[in-house]
């Protein structure tokens, strides 16, 4: 494996216990880190980043000691935040001419190169005469990787980054990070289940600074096979079909009945219809299974 983490602990100062002893293994390739807003995901995407220290462990990035030796990482790291800032009124060129000056790239011939090579990969080059503040948020997104990829790292952490995107700006956000994760071991953060139903080869579900469960999404949903069950209520059965049954979800249909998903190793009731079963229910699973810490 590429990227190890060991027993990781990180309690802020508030008490908060952002990463409880978090063991986690990842290789080449798009690695989804898949859990609920405040599951601590943004805090341990900022502890392998090198922007905080834990309070305890380890990780290990083929062969760096990232805690001991974080200046090694950040040669090959590329980061890309929740949210960035751009200067205002500065051109997309521009900015990744800085960019890349700032990242020790001094012939600017090869600046010129590599910059072309970046935008034309995030669909940028039409648009990067444009001041980036001015970008919408689906292109901000594409600059903030076409801006880490300019160092060609070998290990790239996105946070969170389809979170507010319209869905043709998400799409094109999925396709160029699946471009990127061909070579590269990226982690990708999100609370969406579909980004890592699309988009992922590996994956783990963390909630409450723990992971709870770490598979493939193919893997996953075979292993609830025949364990899903859906039937259609009405409103005011849902109260206690919830009671009764072990409802993951319940969806609204056009006519205000409600379509409840159920899981069960056998048959729950006689009126309860077999169901192709998908990550979002092995999502809910691993949560509901989950110790609460509320």
């Amino acid at each position: 494996m590429n990227l190890t983490i060991s027993n990781l602990t990180k309690v802020y100062n508030n008490g908060v216990k952002a990463i409880d002893n978090l063991n986690l293994e990842i290789g080449t390739g798009m690695f989804g880190l898949l859990g609920p807003n405040g599951a601590g995901k943004s805090s341990l995407m900022r502890t392998i980043a090198t922007l905080q220290q834990p309070d305890n462990g380890n990780i290990t990035f083929k062969g760096i000691d990232v805690l001991n030796d974080p200046m090694s990482l950040r040669k090959i790291l590329g980061y890309l935040p929740q949210e960035f800032g751009v200067y205002p009124k500065v051109s997309a060129l521009n900015l990744l001419n800085y960019f890349a000056t700032l990242k020790g790239i001094a012939s600017k011939k090869e600046r010129g190169i590599l910059i072309d090579k970046v935008l034309e990969l995030t669909n940028l080059t039409d648009v990067r005469k444009k001041n980036v503040s001015g970008y919408s948020g689906g292109m901000k997104q594409r600059f903030g990787i076409a801006q880490i990829l300019l160092n060609n790292p070998q290990l790239i952490i996105v946070d969170e980054p389809t979170a507010g995107l319209d869905p043709a700006e998400r799409q094109r956000f999925l396709n160029i990070l699946r471009e990127v994760g061909m070579d590269n071991t990226v982690i990708f953060s999100t609370h969406i289940v579909e980004d890592v139903k699309e988009l992922c080869t590996d994956m783990a579900i963390m909630n409450h600074g723990t992971i709870l469960e770490q598979t493939t999404p193919m893997a996953a949903t075979k292993k609830i096979a025949g364990e899903m069950w859906t039937k259609v209520i009405q409103r005011d059965e849902l109260e206690t079909t919830e009671a009764i049954f072990d409802v993951l979800s319940a969806n609204y249909n056009p006519d205000n009945s409600i379509n409840v998903r159920v899981h069960s190793s056998t048959q729950p009731a006689p009126e309860f219809v077999s169901t192709e079963p998908d990550l979002e229910d092995v999502y809910f699973i691993a949560l509901k299974k989950a110790p609460s810490y509320a």
